[in-house]
């Protein structure tokens, strides 16, 4: 039996995605500056120019279980990163520690280069499983980061200390770094080692800020409501405790 609680706010969720959606057509979304995606923006461009590759990486969450909702905000940057570089002569690679994950990878590669009219040269191998176990997933990426002409990491999704090793091999080949998860010890490790570090919710932004999409767009106004919903609930529960009548 479901929650009713959790039904209703996956409803009003529902219907304030819709109506954010149309308002969002009607007029352009603007977005707080994040000096992390300011960045990575500039990269894409650069990357094309020069020759380079960008490296995404998506974690290790299974997309069966909470782990995998930050990897779903990867493969939507993912998706946007594959239309806009189909031109280059490098397209940009997907490492995964989750089989599921890297089919999933694989397919969004596919549809960001089908978008930009380009799928003929979009190669499958740029989707890969690098490893099933969190030390081997991250043993399998070192070598991407290292001899693949990687301009540009980007370390979006669930990783826990194992990202330490990814960050270290980033920082030996001088490549730009942008990084968020939702794991404590992997965000400890992103925020002292990258120049504008993601913090908390900003993960889930990165699809909005790629231009992936209004619905990405119209995502962050959701996430604001629920947001003053809860701290409202908060404060009206806090009063209704000091005043005895619960």
């Amino acid at each position: 039996m479901p929650d009713p609680l959790a039904l209703g706010l996956l409803v009003l969720a529902v219907i304030l995605l819709l109506v954010f959606i149309f308002l969002r057509r009607r007029s352009p979304a603007v977005f707080r500056l994040i000096d992390a995606y300011e960045r990575l923006n500039r990269s894409i461009g650069l990357a094309v120019e020069n020759g380079t590759r960008l490296h995404v990486s998506l974690g290790r969450g299974s997309l069966f279980t909470a782990r995998g909702v930050s990897a779903l905000a990867g493969l939507a940057m993912l998706r946007r990163l594959a239309e806009r570089t189909s031109v280059s002569d490098r397209p940009p690679v997907a490492t995964s520690g989750d089989a599921s994950l890297a089919i999933l990878s694989q397919d969004t590669l596919q549809s960001g280069y089908r978008a930009a009219g380009a799928e003929e040269q979009y190669r499958f191998t740029t989707g890969r499983l690098t490893g099933l176990t969190p030390f081997s997933y991250a043993a399998g990426t070192l070598p991407t980061i290292h001899d693949e002409n990687v301009s540009t990491n980007v370390l979006l999704g669930d990783f826990g200390v194992e990202s330490g090793l990814l960050v270290e091999a980033a920082d030996r080949e001088n490549s730009d770094l942008i990084a968020a998860s939702d794991d404590l010890s992997a965000q400890s490790i992103f925020y002292a080692a990258t120049q504008e570090p993601l913090i908390g919710e900003e993960l889930f932004a990165a699809g909005a800020y790629v231009g992936a999409g209004v619905a990405h767009e119209a995502s962050l106004n959701v996430q604001d409501v629920l947001r003053w919903l809860i701290i409202l609930a908060i404060l009206v529960g806090s009063l209704l405790k000091f005043a005895g009548a619960i």
